[in-house]
């Protein structure tokens, strides 16, 4: 199995359908943003041509009103797993949610699962995220302490389960269950191009996205779902900014630059989360159609372990060296 994670707007995609087209390999989604049917501009989806290229699992399939999880996606990923072992066929996992790949190789804590009318009573309530925040300071100040004041999605799941269990999620957190079994080798790496690339990539690429029809997409959701800015998919990098320029508060200019600024953030959070807490991937300072040599050394690691070389966790690379010297991976239990 092949993870390649690290930033938006890195190639990671590209890189996982050369990869596949050079192996058969199944790529499988391993982005929040992407598992969602709607918005397939926004969420920077694979077009159809690129469906066309590979096999591709996970992708467009969740309605907008529903939360996406570390463990939901593991569930989801099990009868993809057991497909690949059947056929015979190599998996290519690929995408930013970082914590996906860390849970899928060093497990999850065991929460308990939330009734249906603590998590529709939170979101009927429509409180703001500063109010929510302020809740959850007061109910599990542990929590709080862990979490951005901004991140809405985050601070329900922590307000979900104190409510629901009557303890913090931290304490779930600390029981962390054996992790998801797999078998055979696994490699993982980590895109994580220069900040100024990156940028410039991000502008680019958002530029692109609203020549394409993202702004008339978020329309078309909006008035199938007035309700749309409450919605799990509203955190779509992009979404909240289109729809405060259809409610006339910004111009499209505002929401282009608000865009950009939050996504490029983003992308901060997501190159250190695969520097520090996925300490067996490797790093390479690089995009990913930059990497279309590096295609042999990967099927090379992969599919013939002893090829392997042992690596320092978390080197770099870049264009002109020499990729090889993975660190392999294991999953244990």
């Amino acid at each position: 199995m092949l993870l390649i994670g690290g930033t938006t707007a890195s190639g990671k995609s590209e890189l996982a359908l050369r990869f596949a087209e050079a192996t058969g390999a199944l790529v499988v989604n391993a982005d929040a943003q992407q598992l969602y049917r709607d918005l397939p501009l926004l969420s920077a989806r694979p077009r159809p041509p690129e469906l066309t290229r590979a096999a591709h699992r996970l992708y467009g399939f969740l309605p907008p009103d529903i939360a996406t999880s570390a463990g939901s996606w593991l569930s989801w990923l099990q009868p993809v797993v057991a497909e690949a072992e059947t056929s015979g066929r190599p998996l290519c996992l690929v995408g930013g949610t970082g914590l996906y790949m860390k849970a899928l190789l060093e497990g999850l804590a065991p929460v308990p699962a939330i009734p249906a009318d603590i998590r529709h009573r939170l979101r009927a309530e429509r409180l703001d995220t500063g109010e929510l925040f302020a809740r959850l300071r007061e109910r599990d100040p542990t929590m709080a302490a862990r979490l951005r004041p901004t991140d809405r999605q985050r601070i329900l799941r922590a307000l979900e389960v104190v409510e629901a269990t009557g303890h913090s999620l931290a304490v779930f957190q600390e029981r962390t269950r054996p992790p998801f079994r797999l078998g055979g080798p696994l490699l993982g790496i980590a895109l994580v191009p220069p900040r100024a690339l990156l940028r410039e990539r991000i502008a680019r690429r958002f530029a692109r996205m609203l020549e394409e029809g993202a702004l008339e997409e978020v329309r078309a959701l909006a008035e199938a779902r007035p309700d749309l800015d409450t919605l799990p998919i509203a955190r779509l990098h992009g979404c909240r900014e289109l729809l405060r320029v259809l409610r006339g508060e910004w111009t499209l200019d505002d929401a282009s630059r608000r865009t950009i600024l939050a996504t490029g953030q983003y992308a901060k959070r997501q190159a250190t989360f695969f520097r520090t807490q996925l300490a067996g991937f490797r790093i390479l300072t690089a995009c990913g159609e930059e990497l279309s040599g590096f295609i042999e050394e990967l099927q090379r690691e992969l599919l013939d372990p002893r090829s392997r070389r042992a690596a320092l966790a978390g080197a770099s690379w870049e264009p002109g060296e020499s990729p090889g010297g993975f660190r392999s991976l294991s999953a244990s239990g």
